[in-house]
């Protein structure tokens, strides 16, 4: 059932906010992750301050894991050996409130009136509850929270309460180790959930706190990294806490006092965290932590100024506005802020799949960031895509390691990871998708393209380029057909492992290969240029001439097809079928060779988009988040305005309606990356990397308009699409500096629709027909379901 879309009396459409205005039990676990609050580095789940309320609260801060030794039940060389995971950072975000002796919860306590929001334009959560007590007071509590920007290891939270008539308040402010608590592990029933560690994690270092100020460190148990902590108090009454108590799994703050008739008081907790590696020559690592995490205590109004400020700029570039579709306008916006909370202020490190929201996915970086995020990064912050890439060339020494492992040359980056090794134990839907080298390679490369970042690509893009290049030639061969084959791989589908010649693995690595060897890099002899061109001229790509598509594989066309009077209840497959049930049907997780024709949108006609996105669009069951914007995108090209907006509508809707009903576990970052493509490369029909940004726009019918703005070679292009034009200016002052680029406000050349415009800082208005909507395409019969009912069927 949908959760925001559903109700809008308790979540009203409101355009800069998402808000809850009554509470029910029952969502708190989702609602956490739609609340949630981050800046890249570090997040804070969006839970009720009291206990009793908080389904599954956390903090986290990108990159500070655990480890542990991976155990297969059958041993092979070259496996996986050491697994990593996010850990749950002491948080901060918990509150006892007693008044008149009731402690106050939503879960016991009657509640007069209630709304929480989060705002998209200054950052902060907000939630009033007015409680009526036992005693017969009213009392009112508001608490706020805002994580810092330029302070990015800052937190403040901010409680404040009212009452109708005096009331005795007894209020505790507490710091809990959440992640030696005893808790479920969810992951013994879903892959896609965080696990928990058998023994301890989090062991002290240091353990000081008076008069309302906590310092402390810990350090992990196996990888050995150290987090120092500091939290300061302020009150508006004058006094002290009436204790201060430090322990190594939960800290206290105290505060016993009258709150008078008509009085406010505030209670400001500031927070800092540092994170570090361990440093064997330190004395006391861990007062030194803590004494410079009391260097990043912020005050909550200096936080408050930071996201303001932050969110300004931000919004000033990032905005995305549909014209008349309020619903979908706010969830955009979701999207976007959910965008900037996972990257803002992630420096030179990896994104998350759930970014800092949640434990999903244990906190790993995926291909995700450079096929689904790099995108949106590039366009309006190039400065963090770059840092991005960045992190990705840090991993460089690890991949040629893990190279050797697999027999390789160059660079093999691992599926998923946090350290930089391979931490994925279920080799065929990890290591054998060796297309992650290609996603590495296709972003630096877009990054360059659209940046014009002069010192980038002999600072780093090269490196990729060539390494990742390298890789794919010793790991593909030329068949006796003369051909350049890739066996033994897994592409995007998980739902299809181990193949031979998955066609979006070699049309990705032929645009790897054909860059690496366009660089004229010293390091680049020209024999082995040769090959790299023979290589991509020769790519085997799959082709099925009866059905007269491109073959997801080479066998994909043989394989059974998938019975779909399958139940919904047994959906998503993973959870529900042996992989090997699945591996030998023709039924796929997510798009697969419909990816590969939109990233690669030169390299196929428009009947053969068509043809493949009518075949495969039926047999994609949308296991997978990162599907419906891809579907979504190809639609619109293709023509399908209806199936276009059916698939968007499906992707934007993903964490706010909880429709794979595992938000809980944090926002699918890499779909809301998808939300913005399916925006500008979907409906406005961007493609680039071609000779200039070329536009093939597809507003839907029910739109009034699309418009955004994109970072272009130290220009910022403005865009906007109404029924029957695309309208193009040049914001003036847009220049990037630190990019490699000091255009400015000079005219960029487009193509729209293969007509080439000259853009300025006059808007310039290009017409467009109507797009006709093609006849679908006919393929010849199969039979219709699996199994042996069809062979019954068949007998006389």
């Amino acid at each position: 059932m949908a959760l925001i879309s559903s109700d809008r009396l308790r979540f009203p459409c409101e355009p800069w906010k998402l808000v809850e205005s009554i509470h029910v039990p029952g969502d708190a676990g989702t609602l956490e992750t739609l609340f949630s609050l981050g800046n890249g580095h570090l997040g804070i789940r969006g839970a009720h301050w009291a206990g009793a309320d908080a389904e599954l609260p956390g903090t986290f801060i990108n990159g500070f894991h655990e480890t542990w030794d991976i155990k297969h039940a059958e041993n092979a060389y070259g496996f996986a050996r050491t697994g990593q995971r996010i850990v749950y950072v002491p948080d901060a975000n918990n509150f006892n409130v007693v008044i008149d002796g009731e402690q106050l919860s939503l879960t016991e306590s009657a509640v007069q009136n209630y709304r929480r929001s989060i705002d998209f334009a200054t950052g902060v959560y907000e939630c009033a509850v007015t409680w009526e007590c036992r005693s017969g007071a009213i009392v009112t509590t508001l608490e706020r929270r805002a994580v810092g920007i330029d302070s990015r290891g800052s937190l403040g939270i901010e409680l404040s309460l009212t009452a109708d008539r005096q009331v005795s308040a007894d209020i505790t402010s507490l710091v809990i180790n959440r992640q030696d608590q005893p808790v479920e592990d969810h992951s013994a029933h879903d892959p896609r959930r965080s696990g928990r560690h058998a023994g301890r994690v989090l062991l002290p270092l240091h353990l000081q706190g008076s008069d309302g100020s906590l310092r402390m460190a810990w350090e992990t148990a196996e990888s050995r990294q150290r987090i120092g902590m500091a939290v300061d108090h302020w009150i508006s009454a004058e006094g002290q806490p009436f204790e201060t108590v430090v322990g190594e799994d939960e800290s206290t703050v105290r505060y016993v006092m009258a709150v008078n008739e008509g009085e406010t008081f505030r209670l400001e907790k500031s927070v800092s965290y540092v994170v570090n590696s361990a440093d064997a020559s330190e004395s006391d690592p861990g007062e030194i932590l803590a004494s410079d995490a009391e260097l990043g205590l912020v005050p909550f109004d200096a936080l408050l100024a930071e996201g303001t400020a932050h969110y300004r700029d931000y919004w000033s570039t990032a905005d995305i506005t549909i014209g008349g579709q309020p619903e979908q306008q706010q969830a955009v916006r979701w999207s976007l802020f959910q965008l900037a909370q996972a990257t803002a202020r992630a420096g030179v490190a990896g994104i998350p799949a759930k970014g800092v929201s949640g434990s999903g996915y244990e906190g790993h970086y995926f291909w995700d960031q450079e096929v689904y995020l790099l995108p949106y990064l590039t366009y309006t912050n190039p400065a963090a895509a770059r840092q991005v890439l960045e992190s990705r060339h840090a991993m460089l020494p690890d991949a040629r390691i893990r190279a050797k492992e697999l027999s390789v040359d160059g660079a093999l980056f691992p599926w998923r990871t946090i350290n930089g090794l391979e931490a994925s134990a279920y080799y065929a839907a990890g290591t054998a998708q060796f297309h992650i080298a290609a996603a590495i390679s296709f972003a630096a490369n877009r990054y360059q393209w659209a940046s014009g970042d002069a010192s980038f690509r002999a600072e780093v893009g090269a490196d990729l380029l060539i390494e990742t290049a390298r890789m794919w030639a010793s790991l593909g061969f030329f068949g006796k057909d003369g051909l350049f084959h890739i066996h033994g791989v897994t592409g995007p589908d998980e739902y299809t492992a181990v193949v031979n010649d998955n066609l979006y693995t070699n049309v990705m690595a032929r645009f790897n290969l054909r860059a690496a060897a366009a660089l004229e890099h010293p390091d680049v002899p020209d024999t082995e240029r040769m090959v790299w061109q023979q290589a991509a001229a020769r790519m085997s790509l799959p082709y099925d001439p009866d059905m007269e598509i491109y073959s997801q594989d080479n066998d994909f066309m043989t394989l059974e097809p998938w019975d779909w009077n399958t139940p919904k209840s047994k959906y998503p497959l993973l959870l529900n079928f042996h992989p090997l049930v699945i591996y030998r049907h023709q039924v796929l997780k997510q798009a697969d060779t419909v990816l590969a024709m939109f990233l690669q949108w030169q390299d196929f006609t428009a009947e053969e988009k068509q043809r493949a996105f009518d075949f495969y669009d039926p047999i994609t069951t949308g296991d997978s988040t990162l599907s419906a914007c891809v579907q979504g995108i190809m639609a619109a090209e293709v023509g399908y305005s209806d199936v276009a907006l059916k698939h968007f509508t499906e992707a934007l809707f993903i964490d706010l309606d909880n429709t794979h009903h595992n938000t809980v576990d944090g926002v699918h970052i890499a779909s809301t990356g998808g939300i913005w493509s399916s925006l500008v490369c979907g409906f406005a029909g961007m493609r680039d990397q071609g000779q200039v940004p070329h536009f093939d726009p597809r507003l839907p019918a029910e739109w009034d308009s699309l418009s955004f703005r994109l970072k272009i070679r130290g220009r910022l292009l403005s865009v906007e699409l109404r029924a029957g034009s695309i309208s193009l200016a040049l914001v003036p002052d847009s220049g990037s500096p630190g990019l490699g680029s000091d255009a400015g406000s000079a005219p960029l050349e487009v193509s729209v629709r293969g007509q080439r415009v000259v853009v300025g800082v006059e808007t310039v208005t290009v017409p467009l027909d109507e797009v006709p909507v093609p006849a679908p395409s006919v393929f010849p019969s199969l039979f219709p379901t699996a199994g042996l009912p069809v062979i019954g069927s068949a007998r006389v």
